[in-house]
């Protein structure tokens, strides 16, 4: 694995299958009235296909698709 093939937060830390990350801004959820907030824990993410974003589940919204520009890794 090189170094171009590592997902990474907003502060530049690795980030891995398992790990929780923090929202460092209020985020509107696609086709639905959420509204995820700063400071929100998402625990248990996956990475995917897609270097700048990871798949996760929160309490409101299953599912969920966040790039990793607006995360920090907890």
């Amino acid at each position: 694995m090189s170094d171009e093939d590592i997902t990474r937060d907003s502060n530049g830390a690795e980030l891995n299958d398992g790990d929780s990350v923090t929202l460092i801004k209020d985020l509107k959820v696609k086709g639905s009235s959420e509204t995820i907030k700063r400071g929100t824990l998402v625990k248990n993410i996956r990475l995917t296909a897609k270097l700048d974003e990871i798949e996760c589940n929160t309490k409101q919204v299953k599912g969920l698709v966040l790039r990793t520009e607006f995360l920090k890794k907890a």
